[in-house]
């Protein structure tokens, strides 16, 4: 009896063909547009660049880390587009004991004019810095503005009572500022904002001045654009897309990574919607 022939026969696989994005040209590609998204950027922050790399020393350059390099470039070129309009900045206890004699001007060349100190948390929270800074700011002869970071799970009028047993504003001052960042664990959207107004109110009242909301641009659009739209915003967005202040911001915080004379660390920097004459209007009279 024969055996069956039990051997299998394997045909090959056409080798399939190259496309023109394969291997080496994918590769080559990847590279070309990192390298023109590069150069794009390098274009587009130009200015900011030639003015960053024209006064610090090398040593510095090898100190600090790419992204605060990055964040310094993106700051010059925000300043550059706001000549004219007045600068400040925001502090409170993380910035620990600020050396206010110092505190002058940012990149060397552009006057700071104005402060925004924290004052309150919550109900129960006093600043650790803020008499320290309320006063020192006042005898560096800068414009002060005071806030309240505010709690969501926690009683309005009692926040409100808070601010208002810590602060006491004079002639020259900035009006009161409410910050609020979070939302609410254990209520809703419209008791949040029940409670926001409370607070307003409360310190419109005492005050006899309409108080300014600090907040994220996100938050703004998605929950106090449309019901709070009779007071004044001060926005904050550190995003590259954005260069410039909306029409409608009064204040805008760009950015939180920024060096200043007499203050260790990062510090906020904001940039009021007009120069420092139209400031020194909207202040306390």
């Amino acid at each position: 009896m024969k055996k069956k022939n039990t051997r299998t026969t394997y045909s090959r696989k056409p080798k399939k063909n190259k496309t023109v994005f394969s291997g080496k040209v994918l590769r080559y590609s990847i590279v070309s547009l990192l390298l023109l998204l590069t150069l794009a950027f390098g274009y587009h922050y130009r200015n900011g660049l030639a003015y960053y790399f024209s006064f610090k020393t090398d040593k510095i350059l090898r100190e600090e880390t790419e992204a605060k390099r990055i964040s310094d470039v993106r700051n010059f070129q925000v300043l550059e587009k706001h000549e004219g309009k007045s600068i400040g900045i925001d502090v409170s206890e993380y910035q620990g004991k600020i050396r206010w004699t110092y505190v002058d001007t940012l990149e060397n060349k552009y006057p700071l004019h104005f402060v925004f100190i924290r004052a309150t948390v919550g109900k129960d929270r006093k600043d650790r810095q803020f008499n320290r800074n309320w006063l020192g700011a006042k005898e560096n002869k800068m414009i002060r503005g005071a806030y309240h970071y505010y709690r969501p799970n926690e009683n309005s009028i009692e926040q409100a009572e808070l601010f208002i047993k810590t602060v006491t504003l004079q002639k020259g001052d900035l009006p009161p500022v409410l910050d609020i960042e979070k939302l609410p664990k254990n209520q809703s959207i419209e008791n949040l904002k029940l409670g926001l107004k409370r607070w307003l109110n409360a310190v419109e009242s005492h005050y006899g001045v309409k108080p300014i909301i600090y907040t994220g641009e996100r938050y703004y659009d998605d929950f106090l654009k449309e019901e709070f739209s009779d007071y004044l915003f001060w926005i904050a967005n550190y995003n590259f897309y954005r260069e410039e202040i909306a029409e409608e911001w009064l204040f805008w915080q760009f950015t939180e990574k920024a060096s200043v004379p007499g203050i260790k660390g990062n510090v906020d920097v904001n940039i009021y919607n007009g120069d420092l004459q139209q400031l020194q209007f909207i202040t306390l009279e």
